[in-house]
């Protein structure tokens, strides 16, 4: 072996060796345990960045470990590729998304290589490729069949300038859209929906099964779900229309002195009478311009219309204005609400303004609210008043009966009854963009909405389309695809122009890993089956609510069909901190300052100012001049110093500040490792490893020095395992690598067997962090097969057994020596050996001694008088 470490040079030769002998394939082999590792697949920007390499390089420590602890692994990759941007880089270049993407994923591709990732490309999936979304298509008909998609007037954001929706991501803080800058709209369009609020319950419900789940995600999820108990009621209007709130508080329905509707509310034209319809448009028109985020501000003026109609309330007959205001939504509950202002800030903020009933219910203990002299909503606990028959019941929604007993009296008169509602909302799946999978309906006249028969998926995306940037999607314009025959009947009819919300894509792809390559199905139930669910998920925090929701949405529904024997996708879950790089910023302005631009980094100042900089360290970003190019790094330290960085740096789930200090640390500990293991090879060792059927030497036999080199051996292996099999505790994993690697160097055994199984389980345990130099060592000691193709280490109870302890002598608990002391002594014969240490007896001479406390193993201290 080469006497000086060259990392680019073994890590292409071992990654072109690896590919060649299929090292990384899928093993299908069912006297295996199987196991499942999984990072969330990338969209295919082009580049990687510091956040990939985390979290692949972890999954990959993962697969590689499980792999040399006999199981079967399943280590897939893929690429999330459809979506806005690949629009967006065609209409900048010219050129077509799909050219775009590939050139991107085909880059990504070989820097994900250069990392040594042991994926399995033969499983690799691109959501773009058809034979990727012909399935995501029939799924969607699965959904369709089963009632579980549908179309319905919704309001979207709507940007007027590109005319197409817009997700409330793609909406900025000022309530622009982020690719054409114009001021987004609220219009209503008609859209494909997704019934997850089928699976509410079951989604909330199943949240407790997820024990493997960062507790933090599963409130996330519940959080986002929103379960609340209460009652539905119906006020009629004068209309005759029939108008449904539902309350978590229907106890306070009788001090509900009027209601309010959201302007979008389907109701309100008929509710409108003619002298107010000119005010009612205008400030729908308004309402419209308007973000969600803005109509429900803390602290906003409060503005609204009255519709010129009333309602009356079911539980007192009393006779209620109903009005249309912007802080109701039309997609949070019904759209509707009976407003009770004495007990309901907003309802009261409201009713101040527009000089309306208060009406209180609920008298707070030792006090009496009146109307004339409230300044806030009451909202806390009581007793009823003022409410029939639930006076004098304690109210309070936690603690009081006056909830309970309110949708008894509903229940009994027919007026109302006891339901739980969710804030999650049925999901929309529409796009009004061409890079995506087709929504695979076609409108019939005579028919209605009727789904592609299955022989004739994919929809294919066609290629002969062009980008303005500007008006409605390129698919809108193609006569030629759209018009078809209805697959029922005949009759001329047009295809869905809309195609679907990414997270569509998302949402199964770690389903059609275990068979990415079935041309007949999305997967074949057998074998996903099999190697579902997934054992270790790991991606951003970011995707905590949205994608994984959806995901677990997908499951269920796909076991409901038959296709799926398992509840849950993902058993556990790590969510990765960021990486952070270091700034530069001006506090007044606010500016990032280049890192060049700076003369001293001790006192840094702002080079246009002179004021003085603020150092702190923030999310990579090309804007703030902190981004390090994982290229850059692998280049001048190799991709195994960047993976130790990586994994030594922090905690897995911790944000990680990058050091180039800290780079070079790990640099400087892979050399000490490859120094180690030739200066080993070149003095010619020619006795093996103890534990190998070559050396037959007993442990009992060994020298002292061997022993301790031995316990130092199998304590490395034990605390990386631990590390490795439960909370992947990486860092500290690495700290083990390190002090078995010191243990080694400063061992005074270096021609003992004992040396040689040091070096070999060196290598073996580092070789899922750092797999290039450990292959290259490996094969340096001679050995033919890969070092990635042995067993994990086990470890050796008896090594860990101690013949001697380091014992401290405490007197009146102040330490005064330490000796070595026996390992197998009882507490009786600790005390005994340190009573007559010539320590003890030096400072307790002439003294009593009252008590000795013993603690095996480490220390004797004697109280003495």
């Amino acid at each position: 072996m080469e006497s000086r470490y060259h990392p680019a040079e073994i890590e292409e030769k071992w990654q072109k060796t690896w590919a060649d002998q299929g090292l990384h394939q899928t093993v299908e082999n069912a006297n295996q345990p199987k196991f499942y590792a999984l990072s969330m697949f990338p969209y295919p920007s082009g580049n990687l960045h510091m956040g990939h390499v985390r979290v692949y390089t972890i999954v990959d420590v993962i697969a590689r470990v499980r792999r040399m602890q006999g199981y079967r692994v399943l280590n897939p990759m893929g690429w999330d590729a459809f979506g806005l941007p690949a629009e967006n880089a065609a209409i900048e270049r010219g050129i077509p998304p799909a050219t775009w993407t590939y050139q991107n994923i085909d880059q990504m591709r070989q820097q994900l290589d250069q990392l040594g990732i042991s994926f399995d490309w033969e499983r690799e999936v691109t959501t773009c490729s058809p034979d990727y979304y012909q399935w995501t298509q029939w799924i969607f008909l699965q959904f369709f069949k089963a009632g579980l998609a549908y179309q319905k007037e919704a309001t979207v954001n709507w940007d007027p300038i590109d005319q197409t929706v817009l997700a409330n991501e793609q909406v900025d803080s000022e309530g622009k859209s982020w690719r054409s800058g114009a001021k987004v709209e609220r219009k209503q369009l008609r859209q494909w929906f997704l019934k997850i609020t089928d699976y509410a319950e079951q989604l909330l419900n199943d949240l407790d099964k997820l024990t493997g789940w960062p507790e933090k995600v599963r409130l996330m999820q519940a959080n986002w779900i929103g379960k609340s108990t209460g009652a539905q009621v119906s006020f009629k209007a004068n209309t005759g229309d029939e108008i449904v709130v539902f309350t978590t508080r229907p106890d306070t329905l009788w001090g509900a002195t009027f209601m309010v509707l959201s302007p979008e509310h389907p109701l309100v034209e008929k509710l409108t009478t003619k002298k107010q319809a000119k005010r009612i448009q205008r400030y729908q028109a308004e309402a419209a311009s308007k973000s969600d985020i803005d109509r429900t501000a803390e602290g906003r003026e409060k503005t609204g219309v009255w519709t010129g109609s009333y309602a009356i309330n079911p539980v007192n007959d009393e006779k209620i204005p109903i009005w249309i205001a912007d802080y109701v939504l039309m997609d949070y509950g019904t759209g509707a609400i009976m407003a009770v202002p004495a007990h309901d800030q907003r309802d009261f903020e409201f009713a101040k303004t527009f000089d309306l009933p208060i009406k209180v219910v609920v008298q707070p203990p030792g006090e009496e609210l009146s109307a004339e002299t409230m300044t806030a909503a009451h909202a806390g606990d009581g007793v009823m008043v003022n409410s029939g028959p639930l006076d004098g019941i304690p109210a309070g929604k936690e603690n009081g009966q006056s909830v309970e007993a309110a949708i008894a009296w509903l229940e009994q008169h027919g007026k109302g009854r006891g339901m739980a509602n969710y804030r999650l909302r049925d999901w929309l799946i529409s796009r009004q963009r061409y890079w995506g999978a087709p929504i695979p309906i076609i409108h019939c006249p005579q028919c209605g909405a009727v789904p592609v028969p299955d022989e004739d998926l994919p929809v294919k995306l066609p290629e002969d389309v062009e980008f303005s940037g500007r008006g409605p999607s390129p698919l809108a314009k193609l006569d030629s695809w759209i018009n078809v025959p209805c697959p029922t009947c005949g009759t001329p009819a047009k295809r869905e122009t809309d195609t679907m919300d990414t997270f569509i894509d998302s949402s199964w792809y770690f389903l059609r890993y275990p068979d990415a390559r079935n041309q007949q199905q999305a997967f074949d139930p057998r074998k996903t089956n099999d190697w579902m669910p997934v054992d270790q998920y790991v991606g951003g925090i970011e995707h905590a609510i949205l994608h994984l929701l959806y995901s677990r949405f997908f499951t269920k529904v796909l076991r409901d069909r038959g296709l799926l024997n398992f509840d849950e996708p993902f058993q556990r879950l790590l969510t990765q901190g960021m990486v952070q790089g270091r700034t530069y910023k001006n506090p007044r302005t606010g500016k990032y300052v280049v890192p060049m631009d700076i003369t001293d980094f001790a006192n840094p100042v702002d080079p246009e100012t002179g004021e003085a900089l603020e150092v702190v360290y923030e999310k990579m970003s090309k804007s703030k001049y902190n981004g390090v190019a994982p290229g850059d790094v692998i280049g001048k330290y190799g991709a195994d110093t960047a993976r130790m960085f990586i994994l030594f740096k922090a905690p897995p789930e911790k944000d990680l500040e990058w050091d180039e200090a800290d780079v070079e640390g790990q640099f400087r500990f892979l050399n000490r490792v490859w120094r180690l293991v030739t200066d080993f090879a070149g003095a010619g060792s020619s006795q093996p490893a103890l534990g190998t059927k070559a050396n037959q030497k007993k442990s009992e036999s060994l020298t002292k020095d061997e022993k301790n080199l031995r316990r130092a051996i199998h304590t490395a292996i034990q605390a990386v395992t631990e590390d490795l099999d439960g909370e992947y505790q990486f860092n500290t994993a690495v700290s083990e690598l390190m002090k078995l690697s010191n243990a080694l160097t400063d061992a005074a055994c270096k021609d003992s067997p004992v040396y040689a199984e040091g070096i070999e389980s060196l290598l073996i345990l580092l070789a899922p962090f750092a797999p290039h130099i450990a292959e290259e060592l490996w094969s340096g000691l001679g050995h033919e097969d890969s070092i990635h193709r042995q067993s994990w280490l086990t470890v050796d109870p008896d090594a860990l057994v101690a013949d001697e302890i380091t014992l401290v002598i405490q007197i009146n608990g102040k330490t005064r020596g330490a000796l070595q002391a026996p390992a197998q002594l009882s507490k009786e014969e600790l005390e005994q050996f340190a009573r007559e240490s010539d320590i003890a007896q030096r400072y307790m001479e002439g003294k009593t001694i009252k008590k000795a406390i013993v603690v095996p193993g480490k220390l004797v201290n004697f109280v003495v008088g």
